[in-house]
């Protein structure tokens, strides 16, 4: 594993990844994370975020759903680069990914989630992030996730747009199946619009909220 960094070495062994992680929140945590699967719905501001996030914690299991590609206004907040302009976001977060960690297992859907195909995509999601843009997106994924499968834990982000202040934006267990992060009001309905850092605080607490689940069912999300 020398010169890692030059560009041109081999990507560390799967052990040598495991260890480097195992020094960092115990093999034990390790092992939970690497076995559990997350869906994510939205390949944007928040979802490319919190698959960097989850991945870089060791989460072994993504399930990625977007149908759009790349475009230049993305790159102000979302977790993309020039030259993957163009590209379906599932395939550039997967590229992404892959460079953070090559043994993570990715699924990945190019395709718009709607009511009638919500169970074909996500019927067997235990936790699902909504990371949506618009508030009708959002407000149909949850609704849909909980009249159609009551069982699953949707993590959801709602008013996170403009630069206003950071500590506004916090968690909310809504019920026990419905975890809500962001300030609530500040939407893109409220006429802001999105910034990188406003957007990755939400994105970091809705990480953080399937990182509290995983590890810990929740108990302390209040």
């Amino acid at each position: 594993m020398s010169d890692i960094g030059n560009g041109k070495s081999p990507a560390p062994s799967e052990e040598e990844i495991f260890t480097a992680l195992d020094e960092r929140h115990t093999e034990e945590v390790r092992r939970l994370l690497w076995d559990s699967k997350v869906d994510i719905a939205g390949l944007g501001g928040l979802g490319s975020n919190i698959a960097v996030m989850l991945a870089r914690a060791g989460v072994g299991h993504l399930h990625l759903v977007d149908f759009d590609v790349i475009d230049l206004t993305n790159i102000n907040r979302q977790y993309y680069f020039i030259r993957q302009i163009g590209m379906p976001k599932t395939e550039a977060i997967s590229e992404i990914l892959h460079d953070i960690n090559p043994y993570i297992d990715i699924r990945t859907e190019k395709v718009k989630v709607t009511p009638e195909n919500y169970l074909d995509i996500f019927g067997d999601a235990e936790i699902l992030v909504e990371a949506f843009d618009s508030a009708a997106n959002k407000a149909m994924l949850v609704n849909t996730a909980m009249e159609q499968a009551p069982d699953t834990t949707v993590v959801s982000g709602m008013g996170l747009a403009g630069y206003m202040d950071s500590n506004l934006i916090k968690t909310k267990k809504i019920t026990d199946k419905f975890i809500l992060c962001g300030d609530g009001v500040n939407g893109l309905e409220s006429g802001y619009h999105l910034f990188a850092p406003r957007v990755s605080i939400c994105a970091g607490h809705q990480a953080n909220a399937v990182l509290q689940l995983l590890i810990e069912g929740g108990k302390n999300i209040r």
